[in-house]
């Protein structure tokens, strides 16, 4: 079988350290690689995963320019890069324009990190941009344990987004939004043919049953293999399809295919 981890991050070798013992702390959670290009590398070789897409965050407007440049920079390989805009960012229309020109997949949303609702109006033009540019829409979706207690990313602001812009390719990641399954199920679940889920690190955060009715619910041709790492190990995700009764042929759906088709790259996970 073929994987491509579409739910990945790495940080620069220089923030690596610092940005891990960090966010560590205060999750409580052992992260599975260093949080370096090479530890990501290094667990996807383990796991016999072809391809990865990495999803860097500008929690500062400031930080956008240098996080893209080094995205693009590590593209290639099997590695694939989101670039990211900050909300609060007086040149986000133009850093929009130029991830489009450095060659990266989309953006990566953050709403937890990046202060936001993602149905706020201040930010329809951007996704009106990336629509027309043809970029992927990243979102964190429900609970995060980094997070202050309000949920801002919710499956019900997914929801407005994919039916105002129904063009705009959307990806909901953790399955559209942790702890909020039910929502999940009200206001996302089958309802829009441009938006999919990631399963990124919801192993530890939903049960068998409920995991294969979403899935059912929504269609195996938008649900992506993703693992949130470092912050799970990728092989906790694979051993939860594997454990649904899906088809052999719906397993290449999430752990591949879907991926290489959203991205248009045939081959990704090779």
């Amino acid at each position: 079988m073929k994987y491509f981890d579409f739910h990945t991050h790495a940080f620069t070798d220089f923030l690596a350290e610092r940005a891990m013992k960090g966010l560590s702390e205060t999750s409580s959670i052992i992260p599975a690689t260093d949080g370096t290009l090479r530890g990501l590398k290094n667990i996807l070789e383990k796991n016999a995963i072809g391809g990865a897409m990495i999803l860097p965050i500008a929690t500062k407007p400031a930080q956008q320019h240098t996080i893209n440049n080094w995205a693009a920079e590590i593209m290639g390989d099997g590695i694939f890069c989101c670039g990211s805009v900050h909300p609060d960012a007086e040149d986000k229309i133009q850093e929009i324009r130029r991830i489009k020109e450095l060659g990266l997949c989309g953006v990566k949303f953050h709403s937890e990190y990046q202060f936001f609702c993602p149905d706020e109006e201040r930010m329809f033009p951007v996704y009106e941009e990336m629509e027309r540019l043809g970029l992927i829409a990243v979102f964190h979706g429900g609970w995060d344990p980094y997070g202050q207690e309000e949920i801002k990313a919710t499956p019900e602001s997914f929801s407005v987004i994919a039916g105002e812009f129904p063009d705009l390719k959307i990806v909901a990641a953790h399955m559209g939004g942790i702890k909020l399954w039910d929502d999940v199920g009200k206001y996302l679940a089958g309802k829009y043919d441009n938006l999919w889920f990631d399963t990124g690190v919801v192993s530890k955060y939903i049960d068998d049953e409920k995991m294969l009715d979403l899935i059912r619910r929504h269609g195996t041709e938008r649900i992506l293999f993703g693992s949130d790492c470092p912050w799970d190990d990728p092989v906790n995700e694979i051993t939860l399809i594997n454990r649904l009764s899906l088809t052999e042929h719906e397993r290449e759906l999430i752990f591949h295919k879907n991926a290489e088709n959203l991205i248009g790259t045939e081959g990704a996970a090779e």
